[in-house]
């Protein structure tokens, strides 16, 4: 299953990497190692930690590159998850696109198990690999992400052992962090949305794809270990709060029509003052209002407009499903 020179590849991986000098190496390396080697793009995001030129020496094809087969973009700039992944996607030979963050490493039989999974289901835009903790490999990360009527998003397994979520199942969307994606559906539904920047573009992405009729899935045979906030620094930071209050209400705005809104109103209701007293009690308050006022903001604004998806009667069951598994997924949140 692996890629012949001259052939087209079965399946590409895309790395965004933004000041990943402590992990892009032992990134590459677990990726190569593994039984199914992929074409492998990485997208520079205007690192100034010296990543940038560690990529480019094992990358260089004057024969003293570590991997020479590996494409390297550079960004003069960071622009963003979005912008680095979708330039990868775009670039991709393969018709199935494996994003992974550069804080990981991966199983020998990684690529080889995704691929196999997306190409089992003909409905599947994408499919999610079980996560663990790379400095804590029995803990596991993320075993898929759910979204609520709340406007939350969550990970599945989130601090629960390794030997949970060991079957396949359907989430509502991938992790981006560890994830495969069918090429050729991204025609149909679009990119990820550049206005995102960081935070909540996979969540947005499968809920675009999930009113076209596509389905997301997670696989347990897919292993992952991620560093998480190699980025940002902390699980909480003013940035990330910001942010993703901020792409929180954009989500809503984008992928609900009026009625669906009007319908989850109370809930995004209760949910933003949960989270508002929950950062408010760690001193992140103002981080998390500012966010939320970004959002409406760009919500409003004549790009946010542009974005939002149009609705389209011939999907009404799909929002239908959405809807009930939005309210179900409120439950499982709630109850744990």
């Amino acid at each position: 299953m692996g890629k012949n020179a001259g052939t087209k590849p079965e399946v590409t991986v895309v790395i965004p990497n933004y000041q990943g000098i402590k992990y892009i190496g032992a990134c590459l390396d677990s990726l190569y190692g593994g039984s199914m080697v992929p074409e492998v793009i990485v997208v520079d995001n205007g690192s100034k930690d010296g990543s940038a030129e560690l990529l480019a020496k094992l990358t260089s094809k004057r024969g003293n590159g570590k991997y020479p087969s590996c494409r390297l973009v550079r960004f003069q700039e960071n622009r963003g998850f979005p912008a680095a992944v979708n330039t990868g996607i775009r670039l991709a030979k393969a018709g199935y696109v494996i994003l992974l963050n550069n804080d990981t490493e991966v199983d020998r039989d990684f690529v080889k198990n995704l691929y196999r999974a997306i190409r089992r289901r003909k409905d599947a835009f994408s499919v999610s690999a079980k996560v663990l903790s790379l400095r804590q490999p029995e803990i596991i990360d993320d075993a898929g992400d759910l979204y609520c009527s709340l406007g939350w998003a969550f990970a599945l397994g989130k601090g629960k052992k390794r030997t949970a979520y060991r079957k396949n199942a359907e989430i509502f969307a991938s992790c981006a962090c560890a994830a495969v994606y069918r090429k050729s559906v991204f025609e149909t539904i679009g990119y990820f949305d550049e206005n995102h920047f960081a935070y909540l573009e996979d969540i947005d992405v499968g809920y675009r794809a999930r009113i076209s009729g596509y389905r997301n899935y997670y696989t347990p045979d897919a292993l992952a270990y991620h560093a998480g906030s190699a980025v940002s620094g902390s699980r909480y930071n003013d940035f990330k709060v910001r942010l993703s209050s901020r792409n929180s209400i954009y989500l809503v705005y984008k992928n609900m029509p009026f009625l669906q809104m009007l319908l989850n109103l109370p809930f995004l209701a209760a949910g933003t003052g949960i989270k508002a007293l929950f950062f408010l009690k760690k001193g992140m308050g103002k981080a998390y209002v500012e966010g939320l006022l970004d959002g409406i903001r760009l919500s409003l604004s004549e790009e946010g407009r542009r974005q939002k998806v149009p609705y389209r009667q011939e999907c009404f069951w799909n929002y239908v499903k959405i809807q009930l598994e939005l309210w179900q997924n409120t439950m499982r949140r709630i109850t744990g």
